[in-house]
C-alpha cells in the first residue's frame, strides 16, 4: 500500500504550485497568507514582492502574455484581496490565463464580518472564470488542479482561489491529482470539417477577401498557419489591438490595426470587403464601431473557440467553433492559391492616406509622440517585447511601432485599464530574460502605479521606460476638444520631475524637451545595463488620428488635423 505525505495546506498548495510548473509568482504578504509565506521559503519558487496588489495581478498578467504560460498572484484577505480585482478583470477581459490566489478569514469566522474579512469570491464572480473558497484543506488539492486546468485551457481566462487562514495551517494526506474531470467544461478545440471546408469555398469565390486576426491567433500560437494561408491565398490581414504581432507587421499583405483608430486603408478594406474571416476576434466595438454599419458587403466567417462569442455582436454567415490553430490547418490545404490582384491595387492606393497623414509629423520640428514612438522603433529594429498603457500612447505605439515577432505587444485591450504597463512590464520581464523589454506609458498612467519603479529596482530589472508626458490625460482632453467644445475639465494633471523621481529609485533617467535628442537619449538608455528612463516633453495637445467618432460607420473617420471642421458635424449629430 502506497503511503503519502501528511502535510499542512500552505505546503501542499506550494506542492500543487511546482507540480503545475509555476517558477514566479507576484504578491504582498499580509496576516492571513503568513502561513503561506512561512513555507514558501523551503520551495524553489521566485516570489517577487510589489508594492501594490493591483500590480501583483498585472505582473502575473504581463508574465502570462510574455510566455503563455499561467500567470499567479497572490493577496491576503480584505483590502489585499480587494486591491487584485482591476487587474482580475483587466486578465479575464483580455483571455490571460491567471491564477489569483488569496488568504481569507478562519472558516469558523466567515460572515462574521470579522477583521479584513470581505466575500472575494462573491466580488469577483463576474470577472472570473471559475472561482473557489476553500474551507477544508482536503479540497485544496483538487481545486488547485481544476484551477490550472480551467485557467489555461478552452478561452484562457482568470480563476481565483480563497483560502481560509485556518486551512493553511490543517493537516491531510497529500496526493496531488492526476487528472480533472468537469463534465460541464468540455471547451471546443476541433472545428466542424463540413463548415472549414465551407469556409473554405467560401475565401476561393471570395473576390474582396480580408482576415481580421485577433488575440486568439496568439493565445493557440496559431501564427505560422496564419502565415501559412495568407501567403496561399494573397489575403490582405487587418489585426485588432491585441491581435497585433500575429502576422510579422512588415509582411507585405499586413494593413495595421483596424477601428477607432486604425489606419484608414484597414477601415476602409473592412467596409468593401465582401469576405471577412475573422480569427480570434470578439468583433467588439473599439473594431466595428456600432455593429449594424460594419462590413455591410461582407459575409463573416468567425472563426473562434469560445462559442458564446459568435454571433453576439455582428452577423455570421458561417460560425466556426475551435482553436485557431487546429481550425487553420485544417482550413489551408482546402484553399487555392490567388492573387487578388485589383483588390490588393485597391487597398495599395488607400494606404497613401496614412502616407500623406504621416507627412505632417515627419516635417515637424516639434518633439511629437509620432516621432518618439518611430525612434524607438527604428532604434530597436521592431525586434524589442512593448508594454503600452492606455490612452494616446497606446495608440501611437500600435500605429507606429511596426513588431516583428509573436508576443512582444503587450497591453490592456477590453478593460483599458491605465497604470497597467509598468507592472505589467515587470512580469514580462521576468518571462522574457534577455529580451529587450520597453514601456511606452503616458504620464496619467505612470503615475498611477510608478511604485513599482521600488520593485523593478530590487529585482534587477533592464525594462526601458518612455514617459509621453504631455501634462493631461490625453485622450479625454482629445475628445474634449474634439467633441465637447475644448472643455479640458478633469484632464490637465500635473506631476513630478520624472527624471529626479527615477534618480531616487536608483535608475539612470534623462528629460528630452527637444526634437533633436530624441535618437541620443535612446541609445542612452539602451546602452545601459540595467532600468533606464526617458520622460519625454511631447506636444501638449497632440492628438491620434484617424478618428472614429461614436456612432459613425468605421469608414466615417476623422482621418487627420486637416478635418478637424468634421468635428462640428459630430456635435452637431451626438449634441
Amino acid at each position: 500500500m502506497t503511503s503519502h505525505p501528511t502535510l499542512n495546506g500552505a505546503q501542499i498548495l506550494w506542492e500543487c504550485l511546482l507540480r503545475e510548473g509555476v517558477e514566479v509568482l507576484f504578491g504582498i504578504t499580509g496576516g492571513k497568507v503568513i502561513p503561506l509565506y512561512h513555507e514558501l521559503v523551503h520551495y524553489p519558487i521566485r516570489h517577487v514582492t510589489v508594492r501594490h496588489e493591483q500590480a501583483a495581478a498585472h505582473a502575473a498578467d504581463g508574465y502570462a502574455r510574455a510566455t503563455g504560460k499561467v500567470g499567479v498572484c497572490l493577496a491576503t484577505s480584505g483590502p489585499g484581496a480587494t486591491n487584485l480585482v482591476t487587474g482580475i478583470a483587466n486578465a479575464q477581459m483580455d483571455s490571460v490565463p491567471l491564477v489569483a490566489i488569496t488568504g481569507q478569514v478562519s472558516s469558523s469566522d466567515l460572515g462574521t464580518d470579522s477583521f479584513q474579512e470581505v466575500d472575494i469570491t462573491g466580488i469577483t464572480m463576474p470577472i472570473v472564470k471559475h472561482s473557489y473558497l476553500i474551507t477544508d484543506v482536503r479540497d485544496l488539492a483538487q481545486a488547485v488542479k481544476e484551477a490550472f486546468h480551467i485557467a489555461r485551457t478552452g478561452r484562457p481566462g482568470a480563476v481565483l482561489i480563497d483560502i481560509a487562514v485556518d486551512v493553511q495551517g490543517a493537516t491531510t494526506e497529500f496526493v496531488y491529482p492526476t487528472e480533472v474531470n468537469l463534465p460541464g467544461y468540455k471547451p471546443h478545440l476541433h472545428g466542424n470539417g463540413r463548415q472549414i471546408k465551407q469556409a473554405a469555398e467560401m475565401i476561393n469565390a471570395a473576390e474582396r477577401p480580408l482576415l481580421i486576426a485577433g488575440r486568439g491567433v496568439t493565445i493557440a500560437g496559431a501564427e505560422r498557419e496564419l502565415r501559412v494561408l495568407v501567403d496561399k491565398a494573397q489575403i490582405p490581414v487587418v489585426s485588432t489591438l491585441l491581435g497585433k504581432t500575429a502576422l510579422d507587421e512588415h509582411h507585405p499583405l499586413y494593413l495595421g490595426m483596424g477601428g477607432m483608430h486604425g489606419e484608414a486603408c484597414t477601415n476602409l478594406a473592412m467596409q468593401s470587403a465582401d469576405l471577412i474571416v475573422g480569427i480570434g476576434t470578439r468583433f467588439d466595438d473599439r473594431l466595428t464601431s456600432t455593429a449594424s454599419t460594419f462590413a455591410p458587403q461582407a459575409k463573416v466567417v468567425h472563426i473562434d473557440i469560445d462559442p458564446a462569442e459568435i454571433g453576439k455582436r455582428v452577423r455570421v454567415a458561417l460560425p466556426i467553433v475551435g482553436d485557431a490553430r487546429n481550425v487553420l490547418r485544417e482550413l489551408v490545404p482546402l484553399v487555392q492559391p490567388a492573387t487578388h490582384g485589383e483588390w490588393l491595387a485597391q487597398i495599395d492606393a488607400w494606404r497613401s492616406d496614412t502616407r500623406a497623414r504621416d507627412i505632417l509629423w515627419k516635417a515637424s520640428d516639434a518633439l511629437v509622440p509620432q516621432y518618439v514612438v518611430h525612434q524607438i522603433c527604428e532604434a530597436t529594429g521592431g525586434d524589442a517585447i512593448v508594454v503600452s498603457d492606455v490612452g494616446q500612447n497606446q495608440m501611437w505605439e500600435a500605429q507606429y511601432y511596426r513588431h516583428r515577432r509573436p508576443r512582444s505587444l503587450i497591453t490592456s485591450g477590453g478593460l483599458g485599464t491605465m497604470g497597467f504597463a509598468l507592472p505589467a512590464s515587470m512580469g514580462v520581464a521576468i518571462g522574457s530574460p534577455g529580451a529587450p523589454v520597453w514601456v511606452i506609458v503616458g504620464d496619467g498612467g505612470f503615475q498611477m502605479t510608478l511604485q513599482e519603479l521600488a520593485t523593478i529596482v530590487q529585482e534587477e530589472l533592464p525594462i526601458k521606460i518612455a514617459i509621453l508626458n504631455n501634462g493631461y490625460l490625453g485622450m479625454v482632453r482629445q475628445w474634449q476638444e474634439m467633441f465637447y467644445s475644448g472643455n479640458y475639465f478633469g484632464t490637465p494633471i500635473i506631476g513630478p520631475d520624472f527624471a529626479k523621481l527615477a534618480a531616487a529609485y536608483g535608475i539612470w533617467s534623462t528629460t528630452v524637451s527637444d526634437r533633436a535628442q530624441v535618437t541620443e537619449a535612446i541609445a542612452a538608455a539602451q546602452a545601459v545595463d540595467g532600468p533606464a528612463l526617458i520622460d519625454f516633453r511631447i506636444e501638449r495637445e497632440e492628438n491620434v488620428f484617424p478618428i472614429v467618432p461614436v456612432g459613425r460607420p468605421i469608414d466615417k473617420m476623422i482621418r487627420r488635423p486637416l478635418e478637424s471642421a468634421d468635428c462640428d458635424a459630430v456635435r452637431e449629430e451626438h449634441p
